[in-house]
């Protein structure tokens, strides 16, 4: 495979990080939460807007063509980004969130009774945990959590304890977006579907997509749902796949303009998919500046981005682990970890340490992260957590250890 990283040119088409505030440059290490967009990105979105600004499938004029056609084009580029049997397999949604709920409507609500299992595991952002939770307290369902091993890896040795032939869905995580892990997800489904072969597996993808390459075919799951703007896209702007025999089985998640086929007073006919899960005007300039991000993911390589992130987290890793009263949470093997790090400064709040490394340019996250259950399981209430992207350097990386041990000199 033709390697297209160059760390140089990457970061020369992020205009961001042109930026200086007092002087000095931005460390931008909350990639997991949201990307950075490149400067072609930022054109695809401002062209629509400026050249082509009309309204997609409802116009027989030529700005509606030519937005209708882009906005379709963004669809197939997915498809084979994910390796999708077809594009009709792709809905355009805002975010993983909506993905998965839409899942929880339309396929749970019908599929999921009582008595019936629905198992998610500890480490799921909580976009992958509500919606299961309130499906099972409304149709009476069983909620069952696969726990984490001391690494912070999915504990696999009881699986089958936790999986049973009434376990109708499966909803996993693919890259914690707390601790980085990456779960052996192919795995992890060839186990689930041989104890029950009708169980449907949903993975969330919303930090596995952007960050090493997905086959949805080599992976056999039911559901992929993922984000744009953590992939460099817009925001607004999502996808949840899903195979086509299953989408065509379960019935629309919003009503309203182009998501039927015939209306009359007492019935409707509904469009067939991917169109009838996208009910009203869509955010076509995201999904058109989603398409472009694939484009640019696509060119300079999935594994590229993989490998560029892994050598960035064996670093982190080996400078961190070597500053005393440092709590790192998840797996110290940068083979089974995404470019996330998670950690506390022992005796010093997680917000006020991203309140100071905000005073040095540092952009981290601080909190929970969307995953109280897991920070439960790990006995801590907060984690400041930083995270990398295929822009990342390891100057940077250096500039978070050196800001680590200031605030051990400032606080304790």
């Amino acid at each position: 495979m033709k390697n297209n990283f160059n760390l140089q040119l990457i970061r020369e088409s992020f205009p961001i990080l042109k930026r200086r505030i007092n002087n000095k440059p931005i460390v931008y290490l909350d990639s997991a939460a949201m990307s950075l967009k490149p400067k072609s990105v930022i054109e695809a979105v401002s062209g629509y807007y400026s050249k082509y600004s009309a309204n997609v499938f409802r116009g027989i004029y030529k700005l509606s063509e030519e937005a209708t056609e882009k906005y379709e084009n963004t669809r197939k580029k997915v498809a084979v980004f994910i390796n999708a049997e077809t594009e009709r397999e792709v809905i355009f949604v805002r975010n993983t969130t909506e993905a998965i709920n839409l899942v929880a409507y339309s396929y749970g609500r019908l599929n999921i009774g009582k008595n019936d299992e629905v198992v998610t595991t500890i480490m799921e952002h909580h976009s992958n945990f509500l919606p299961w939770q309130d499906l099972v307290l409304e149709n009476a369902a069983i909620l069952k959590i696969l726990d984490i091993d001391k690494n912070g890896l999915l504990d696999l040795s009881n699986i089958e304890k936790v999986v049973s032939k009434k376990t109708k869905l499966f909803a996993l995580v693919h890259v914690s977006n707390a601790i980085g892990t990456i779960n052996q997800v192919k795995k992890i489904i060839q186990i689930v579907k041989r104890i029950n072969p009708n169980c449907i597996i949903l993975v969330d993808g919303a930090q596995s997509v952007p960050h090493l390459r997905v086959d949805v075919k080599d992976l056999g799951c039911d559901f992929l749902a993922f984000s744009g703007q953590k992939m460099l896209g817009p925001t607004g702007a999502g996808v949840l796949w899903g195979k086509k025999e299953i989408l065509e089985s379960m019935p629309p998640f919003l009503f309203g303009g182009e998501m039927i086929r015939e209306v009359y007073v007492n019935k409707a006919v509904f469009a067939e998919i991917p169109h009838k899960f996208e009910a009203g005007t869509p955010h076509i300039g995201g999904v058109i500046g989603l398409g472009e991000a694939v484009d640019y993911l696509s060119y300079i390589g999935m594994d590229n981005v993989r490998q560029h992130e892994k050598e960035l987290t064996s670093y982190a890793l080996s400078k961190m682990r070597e500053i005393k009263d440092l709590d790192i949470y998840g797996p110290m093997d940068p083979e089974v970890r995404g470019g996330v790090v998670s950690f506390n400064i022992k005796g010093v709040h997680a917000h006020d340490v991203a309140q100071f490394f905000d005073s040095e340019n540092i952009c981290v996250r601080s909190g929970h992260h969307c995953a109280m259950p897991l920070h439960t399981r790990l006995k801590i209430s907060f984690s400041v957590r930083a995270t990398f992207y295929l822009y990342t350097t390891k100057e940077e990386i250096d500039k978070l250890t050196d800001a680590v041990l200031k605030v051990k000199k400032i606080f304790r």
